[in-house]
């Protein structure tokens, strides 16, 4: 069946080209946009500003929803459109530079690991705030090293978690004011360890995000106090002005919330994954059938195996209490099992009701949440 019809060619063609006329003016706001955003990144960056304002966002998100609520326009439509704009401007702003906010006299800034994808970002974060970056990596010889960390006024250690606590052994004795920081996903013995290893300040970083952000803007970094916080307050300052949101905790809740959030949703993701190659079904035919929410599902569950195994096998046996966690869950698996070889419905029901109360406000403001999500899963399909 085609479009056209008796006379319908003229009138849609014309309208088809001023549609294009204005396509070609909104590129035109956009570049000028992305202009502007480049002015103001170059601005926060020489007064100290971080590239991420929530305040103003929110405000600015506001105040053009009800411009277009008079205009006939969408809200959400815009609110979309805004989005997306300022994530481009987060990407874009990210490479005017940043003030910098360690002592003047810190000496130089050393990445153990500085090759790999994690450590790559933050030594390219470091440099583009104005420190002496030098990067160790795992060919280089002890006295390679040693030179390296000589006069180091800061130190970050990324690497792989099973490697974290035998590399912050090897190293050679930092100068005593230096900052040690790891970036592991587990932080109680990383945090241990470096405490024995210096005896200068201390502090537990982990990124909660992958090295292929675009932008720090928005993303959060728990931080995990050591030894001597005022030492490293002006790190956590810096990780603010490149637009990360800061989240203090102590190593023990870390490590625990870190097996809800990271192990057991990493183990459920495999075994989901494990289960579903081997039903003997086509993942294209999955997808052709799959609901926009369901779609998602897969993306996410397939862009674990998309990924380095031996890290997720890291991540999620990286706590000794992960199995005794797991364990848990199984068990409450194997009870849900049993209401539906009862056929209690009843039971489902009081059950649901009791996981939706604790739950409570957030499953509302979750359900509008999906709803762009899955708006846009549907759009890009």
């Amino acid at each position: 069946m085609t479009e056209a019809g008796p006379g319908i060619d003229a009138p849609l063609g014309e309208l088809r080209s001023r549609i294009d006329e204005v396509d070609a003016q909104l590129v035109d706001l956009l570049a000028r946009r992305l202009e502007l955003v480049s002015q103001v990144g170059e601005v926060k960056g020489r007064h100290g500003l971080p590239i991420y304002a929530p305040d103003r966002e929110a405000t600015m998100i506001a105040a053009k929803r009800r411009l277009a609520q008079d205009r006939g326009v969408s809200p959400d439509l815009v609110e979309d459109v805004l989005r997306r704009l300022m994530r481009e401007s987060y990407t874009h702003e990210k490479n005017m530079g940043f003030t910098r906010q360690g002592p003047d006299d810190l000496g130089p800034v050393v990445v153990v690991g500085g090759g790999g994808k994690m450590g790559s970002l933050f030594a390219r974060m470091l440099t583009l705030s104005g420190y002496d970056v030098r990067v160790v990596e795992r060919d280089d010889s002890p006295e390679q090293v040693a030179g390296l960390l000589s006069g180091a006024g800061l130190v970050v250690v990324s690497v792989p978690i099973h490697d974290t606590t035998a590399v912050l052994r090897a190293l050679p004795a930092l100068p005593p004011g230096c900052l040690l920081v790891d970036l592991t996903s587990t932080k109680s013995e990383a945090l241990r360890t470096m405490l024995e290893v210096h005896a200068g300040p201390v502090l537990g970083l982990h990124p909660m995000f992958g090295p292929d952000v675009d932008s720090l803007a928005k993303q959060v970094v728990a931080v995990v106090p050591g030894r001597d916080p005022e030492a490293s307050a002006w790190l956590v300052e810096q990780i603010r002005l490149w637009g990360a949101r800061v989240h203090e905790i102590d190593a023990q809740s870390h490590d625990e919330l870190m097996g809800l959030i990271q192990a057991l949703r990493h183990f459920s993701t495999f075994v989901y994954g494990w289960h579903l190659s081997h039903e003997d079904h086509d993942l294209t035919e999955l997808l052709a059938l799959s609901s926009p929410i369901y779609r998602l599902e897969l993306i996410m569950v397939g862009r674990l195996f998309a990924q380095n195994a031996e890290l997720y096998y890291d991540i999620i046996t990286a706590s000794p209490d992960v199995v005794a966690l797991i364990q848990r869950y199984l068990t409450r698996y194997a009870q849900a099992f049993e209401l539906l070889l009862r056929g209690d419905r009843d039971e489902f029901v009081a059950r649901f009701h009791e996981i939706r109360a604790w739950f409570g406000e957030h499953a509302e403001a979750f359900l509008d949440e999906s709803r762009t999500l899955l708006a846009h899963a549907d759009t890009t399909r």
